[in-house]
């Protein structure tokens, strides 16, 4: 037995030789960092054959915890403020699209895969330290906190095998590529683990058949979950899509003209927008436009299906940037955030419609992997969950379609179910022999003057039995919200022979600072017409100017404490899907910490060693406990005899040494008991009670006078060891 096995005294359960070495080099080997697995697994191993030890106390193992914190932290903001799709620590760099396919995914594997670097300086310390394991109070507070009220012994834990199954785990965090790599060394490195602790109760044959058992059980249980999971991947995209179903379906806009009660939407904050170089902001932000409208089911569609979108290709060069009308110069500019909070059914990344201004023909700085437009006027994104981007428009041509040529143009489409409230508009106008321009004032006027903007719908506004919603609307009510004035506006002009198409968005009204938001409540709809002269479509408004004032009416009274939670919500957005430069301080911001922290730890070890070296040990002036020990005179006077204690050798390890001289074996019992009283005094923070303090001084002055009894040692010197 050495002194390294009696002190502490508690049995501890150690990992067995080189089976750190061999995790760790299965993690690189999985992972890909296999000259760093080596480098880490040689550096602990090293300790069973390097006898030098330090003498860490346990404030020196919380600096050393609170450093592999601090390291963790820094790998938790860098892999989940990046969009470096493979993760690591390659550098700070703004990684493509392309890399970033997967972002939760990766970002959770690039910090999880990372533990054992984080961990290896606490393990590391452990190896080589006197004590050989880690104060249970230096990773637990709780268990700190408990000790300081109850003074409980300071218990330890040698955490090689927590360390061994963080690697095994962290070797686990990379894609399934399908092999069995993985299973067969974990099962491997397991059974060697094991086998030292195996029951001596049965011999090894069983031992084995038992462990081959329970590792098939798990190797077939692997194949059964991966059947499971490969059944289940077909349904992932729909229930995802069915959970996460974004604002506007380009396909479809089912309006609330018809139902009773307030239409009210909530006061968040969806969309935020700054003009640049003076532009002035857009009225409105369109995502979508429909052109057919069924009035049983209340519901505008756009003529054609969801897969009508057709992809657009970034310039060259500018992965970023992707032309919607090509040639068109533009004279206004805004910056514009957004959320895309809808899901790709074939990938499962987030996908929304983008905001964008009327005339808009160019976007920039756009983070998506892919944008499609339709010849509606849509344009779906693909990407992060936040995207913000630059929008460059003006007035004139449109990506929107023009009118289909013949009598089957879908934009003058009329049901025949609202034709005769049509009609009899139009006769009460007396404007169907009007020119175009003529048609559109003369309806702008019948709805500034013959209607008013209400969310409130009663019971005497619901549609009869004869009736639709829209007729109601203009023969007997006159009064809705925006669905009516658009939908009713759209139909009007078509049956003047004017094509239209009924376009959604948001209205922008509200500054913010230097830029504006766009609450939920500011959903807007409106009509497009066609513009004859021009070839182009334009937005034509019927609805009350007043409907804003209206909307903000109904303001919840704790409005800024929603805007607040709603600039938080941006802002940590941002950060998690780089759309902000923080993420580049608070890493540089915690270099100079950690350096801080360790060079603390590095020469508070060497400041420690001169004070024992020096007044510590006499007992003269120096504060830590301990230092005033009896026994590091009995240290020198043995040194005398020829056993001096080497450069970073533990006193246990020494001792056991020293001993080794036959006329010291009278010594052997009294010598052992004065260094178990040492230990405590120097690390228990109990230290000794007054009697056990001057028993230790008694007797270590005991021992100094039987060691200037005894001869000196034959044939040794003081530097012969």
């Amino acid at each position: 037995m050495n002194g390294h096995e009696q002190f502490p005294p508690a049995r501890r359960v150690q990992a067995p030789p080189l089976l750190l070495l061999a995790a760790l080099l299965f993690w690189g080997w999985q992972s890909g960092f296999l000259l760093a697995g080596a480098i880490m697994g040689a550096a602990l191993e090293s300790a069973r054959l390097v006898r030098a030890r330090w003498d860490l106390t346990e404030a020196d193992f919380r600096r050393l915890w609170s450093f592999c914190a601090l390291l963790i932290l820094v790998l938790v903001v860098y892999a989940f403020t990046t969009n470096d799709a493979g993760g690591g620590l390659a550098g700070l760099r703004h990684p493509s699209l392309t890399e970033t396919s997967h972002y939760l995914s990766a970002s959770a594997t690039s910090f999880l895969g990372l533990l054992p670097v984080a961990l290896v300086l606490l393990i590391a310390a452990q190896l080589f330290s006197e004590a050989g394991a880690v104060p249970l109070s230096t990773i637990s507070w709780i268990i700190r906190r408990r000790r300081k009220r109850s003074g409980a012994p300071e218990r330890h834990l040698d955490v090689s095998f927590p360390y061994f199954m963080v690697c095994l785990f962290s070797a686990g965090i990379h894609a399934n590529n399908g092999l069995q790599s993985y299973f067969w060394g974990q099962a491997a490195l397991i059974a060697w683990a094991l086998w030292p602790f195996r029951s001596r109760r049965f011999g090894p044959a069983a031992w084995a058949c038992a462990l081959a058992a329970a590792v098939g059980l798990g190797f077939y249980g692997q194949r059964g979950f991966n059947d499971l999971q490969r059944a289940l991947q077909g349904y992932n995209a729909r229930w995802i899509a069915a959970l996460l179903r974004q604002r506007t379906d380009p396909s479809q806009s089912m309006t609330a003209m018809g139902q009773i009660g307030r239409l009210k939407l909530s006061a968040r904050i969806v969309i935020r927008l700054e003009p640049r170089a003076g532009s002035a902001p857009p009225v409105y932000l369109r995502e979508a436009s429909y052109r057919h409208y069924q009035s049983d089911q209340r519901t505008w569609f756009s003529g054609g299906t969801r897969n009508d979108f057709t992809a657009l290709f970034h310039e060259r060069g500018n992965e970023n940037s992707w032309v919607l009308v090509p040639g068109k110069s533009n004279l206004s500019t805004v910056a514009i955030s957004c959320y895309l909070e809808g899901r790709s059914k074939e990938t499962g990344d987030p996908e929304g419609l983008l905001p964008l201004p009327g005339g808009s023909s160019r976007v920039e700085n756009l983070p998506v992997f892919s944008l499609k437009t339709n010849n509606a006027g849509a344009a779906l994104a693909s990407g992060l969950g936040l995207v913000t981007f630059d929008a460059f428009y003006g007035p004139g041509a449109t990506f929107d379609s023009p009118p289909d040529a013949g009598s089957n143009c879908l934009d003058l489409v009329v049901p025949p179910a609202e034709v005769p409230a049509l009609q009899q508009v139009i006769s009460e106008l007396g404007i169907s022999g009007a020119a175009g321009p003529e048609k559109i004032r003369a309806l702008q006027h019948f709805f500034d003057t013959k209607f008013s903007y209400s969310v409130w719908m009663g019971a005497d506004k619901a549609p009869g039995a004869n009736e639709t919603a829209l007729s109601r609307f203009l023969l007997q009510s006159r009064s809705g919200h925006c669905e009516y004035f658009a939908s009713a506006t759209v139909l009007l002009l078509r049956q003047l022979g004017i094509p239209a198409r009924y376009a959604v968005g948001y209205a922008v009204d509200e500054r913010s600072g230097r830029g504006y938001v766009v609450r939920e409540r500011d959903a807007h709809a409106w009509c497009l017409v066609w513009n004859a002269a021009a070839q182009r479509w334009e937005d034509f408004d019927t609805t009350p100017a007043s409907w804003l004032a209206e909307e903000k009416k109904h303001a919840p009274a704790m409005q800024w404490l929603s805007d607040f939670w709603s600039w938080l919500r941006f802002q940590v957005a941002r950060l998690r899907w780089g759309q902000a430069h923080l993420r580049q301080y608070i890493l540089w911001a915690l270099v100079p910490v950690l350096a801080v922290l360790l060079l603390q730890i590095i020469f508070r070890r060497g400041r420690r060693r001169g004070a024992r070296s020096g007044t510590g040990r006499t007992g003269g002036g120096n504060s830590w406990p301990g230092l005033d020990s009896e026994f590091y005179q009995l240290e020198r006077k043995l040194a005398a005899r020829g056993a001096p204690r080497q450069s970073s050798e533990p006193l246990s390890g020494w001792l056991v040494r020293a001993l080794a001289d036959p006329a010291l074996a009278g010594l052997r019992d009294p010598l052992l008991e004065l260094l178990r009283w040492h230990y405590r005094l120097r690390f228990d923070p109990r230290g000794l009670g007054a009697p056990e303090r001057a028993a230790l001084a008694r007797e270590a002055t005991n021992c100094l006078h039987k060691l200037d009894n005894l001869p000196q040692a034959k044939g040794r010197s003081a530097g012969s060891l």
